[in-house]
């Protein structure tokens, strides 16, 4: 009998698996690219820096679920196959995202609104967790022995192309409504338009087939009856799921994560520089280095998995504070001299009423201009005492929305297009690699908990915790990157010493 399904080539099962997952990313990753706007709608006004930190932990709380995702889904995919697994998992991944957008503020429903939100992004982790190793193994089994690196490298490219999606939406709905309307109400607009993306997706995955290798397992009665049971009671095949979490997915994960989204939160919250030239070095950045992901894939088909996202993970070990250090020295304008500056505006105050004696904090900015292109906003808050024979209260002056000149704009691209380069490494091979670990019958369920472990909370994890390192008493803004360092160092260690370089293993078994 032939299984092969006569409409599924292999270019439809990247096509149609790619859009998709493309998009459950850009749902997932619309959150962490808005989570200081957030902050300030789902917590009190002065919340302060306790509402990002907050934010940070709801977009962590979503990847902490996805291993629980990846036993769900993997263990449906495993029974009823692919296919429609991973049109369920798109399914609750757009709603939920759509809901986000619907969402009243902290001003009108209390904290009724970040528990409302806490709920959906823990089902967008879920479906998330099941998504991924549906379509990776899709993908990888329609593709030829020998070229499994380079077709599931496709479906790598999504992750940071949804990102690149959402950042995109993004920046064009803030530009078209405006600042001010963005942060009020605009900020939905990007999860609201999810819900067309999803129903294009749907109706494309509607039309595809069931995986050739599924299908020949399900007619020949070999479906696994006990994905679960078999795919960690069983020693030999257990031992590979904790190989695939220490030596590679969770290495992948902390420099995934790293280069990209901690890369964004540190540009923007710690060097403070304006919104949308942190989101154009992104763009830029992951344009530039996006192409990578089929370049490391397919030469992973010729000279093994192994040492590609090994490489790549020692060099985020290597570079990864000289990278963060160059971002500091190059947006600190504490020292700019009067022979630097071309022009300071007229400064403006904003009073605030913080007591009802009639204490207020009054707030005023300036707008700094340099010769060399570059500006920003010097802030200065004050408060002032209704009882004038108190003493005015003076916080430390804030440099804020900074502006690089163009030089410095292109440095930051070029640094950031080096750590999406070392993504590319590790996240480029590793779905062939991972699918090739595990046999067809358990292999959604056995791929997709190391991955989304590694991936999802190893990796997931890094904005929140870096940050928050680097909150402590004592620390420097660096100081949040020994997480990252630590994790990859530790899976390099791991995977040097364990890992095996061999490809093309148990994939047609």
């Amino acid at each position: 009998m032939n299984h092969q399904p006569k409409t599924n080539n292999i270019f439809k099962v990247i096509g149609a698996s790619s859009l998709g997952t493309l998009i459950e990313w850009y749902d997932f990753y619309i959150f962490g690219s808005l989570a200081t706007i957030i902050g300030s709608q789902l917590f009190p006004s002065d919340a302060g820096a306790s509402a990002l930190i907050n934010t940070l932990a709801i977009f962590a709380a979503g990847f902490i679920v996805r291993p629980f995702g990846a036993l769900v889904f993997g263990r449906l995919g495993d029974l009823i196959g692919r296919k429609y697994t991973f049109l369920l998992t798109l399914v609750l991944m757009g709603g939920s995202t759509f809901l986000i957008g619907l969402i009243p503020s902290y001003q009108s429903i209390g904290y009724a609104a970040p528990i409302l939100v806490l709920i959906l992004r823990l089902i967008q982790g879920l479906a998330l967790g099941g998504e991924y190793g549906g379509a990776a193994t899709y993908v990888a089994e329609h593709a030829p022995k020998g070229k499994r690196g380079f077709f599931t490298s496709w479906i790598q490219t999504t992750a940071t192309l949804g990102l690149f999606l959402s950042l995109g939406v993004i920046v064009l709905t803030k530009n078209i409504i405006g600042a001010e309307q963005f942060a009020d109400w605009g900020w939905r607009v990007p999860f609201l338009l999810s819900i067309v993306l999803i129903l294009v997706s749907v109706y494309i995955r509607m039309k595809m087939h069931e995986s050739p290798l599924f299908s020949k397992l399900k007619s020949e009665g070999n479906i696994s009856k006990n994905p679960l049971k078999e795919s960690f009671s069983k020693k030999s095949n257990f031992k590979m799921v904790l190989l695939a979490l220490f030596g590679a997915a969770m290495g992948q994960g902390v420099v995934w994560y790293t280069g990209q989204f901690y890369a964004q939160s540190f540009i923007e919250n710690t060097c403070k520089v304006d919104f949308n030239d942190s989101r154009y070095m992104l763009l830029w950045g992951i344009a530039f280095a996006t192409p990578f992901f089929v370049i490391f894939g397919a030469w992973s088909d010729k000279v093994g998995r192994k040492w590609i996202m090994l490489t790549g993970m020692l060099l985020g070990v290597l570079c990864y504070r000289p990278i963060y250090q160059e971002f500091l020295d190059r947006t600190d304008v504490s020292n700019v001299t009067p022979t630097e500056i071309k022009e300071i505006s007229a400064p403006i105050t904003l009073r605030t009423a913080i007591h009802e004696n009639g204490d207020s904090l009054a707030t005023t900015t300036t707008i700094v201009s340099l010769l060399d292109g570059s500006s920003f906003h010097k802030v200065q808050v004050d408060t002032v005492y209704a009882d004038a024979s108190k003493a005015i209260g003076h916080a430390p002056v804030l440099y804020k929305d900074k502006k690089l000149a163009s030089n410095d704009f292109w440095v930051f691209v070029g640094l950031i297009f080096f750590q999406v380069l070392l993504v590319t490494m590790v996240y480029g091979p590793i779905a062939a690699f991972l699918v090739e670990l595990f046999p067809t019958k358990i292999r959604y369920t056995s791929m997709s908990l190391p991955y989304h472990i590694g991936n999802g909370v190893f990796g997931g994890l890094v904005p929140f915790v870096a940050t928050l390192i680097a909150s402590f008493k004592g620390s420097t803004p660096l100081s949040g990157l020994w997480y990252p360092i630590g994790i990859a160092a530790l899976c390099f260690v791991i995977g040097t010493i364990y890992l095996s370089n061999k490809r093309d293993e148990n994939v047609n078994d």
